[in-house]
C-alpha cells in the first residue's frame, strides 16, 4: 500500500538522489517531496517493512519526523545527513 512520510533534513535534489537510490533495493521505487515542509517520501510499503525503513532512513541521517531521539541522535543524524547529501550530488 502507498503511504507518505515525513522525514527530516531533506534539503535538495541531492538528499533526494540518495533517498531514491539507496532505499531502492529494499523497498522499490521512493518518491521524494521537495515542495513541502517537512519534506515528504512516499513508497509502496507493507506496515511490516516500516520499522526495517525507520532503521535505514536513520542509517542515512533522515530520520522519520516522529522519531524520538535523543540530542546525540540528532547531532549525528544531521552529520550523516550531509554525507548522504553530498554522495548524492555525486551520483547525479
Amino acid at each position: 500500500m502507498k503511504q507518505t512520510y515525513e522525514v527530516r533534513n531533506v534539503k535538495c535534489d541531492g538528499c533526494a538522489n540518495t533517498l531514491k537510490t539507496k532505499l531502492k533495493e529494499d523497498f522499490g521505487e521512493v518518491e521524494v517531496n521537495l515542495e513541502v515542509e517537512p519534506r515528504q517520501i512516499t513508497l509502496d510499503i507493507e506496515d511490516s517493512n516500516v520499522p526495517a525503513l525507520r532503521k535505514a532512513l536513520i542509517s542515512l541521517g533522515y530520520p522519520m519526523n516522529d522519531e524520538d531521539l535523543s540530542t546525540i541522535e540528532g547531532f549525528t543524524t544531521t552529520a550523516k545527513s550531509f554525507v548522504s547529501c553530498a554522495i548524492g550530488k555525486m551520483d547525479t
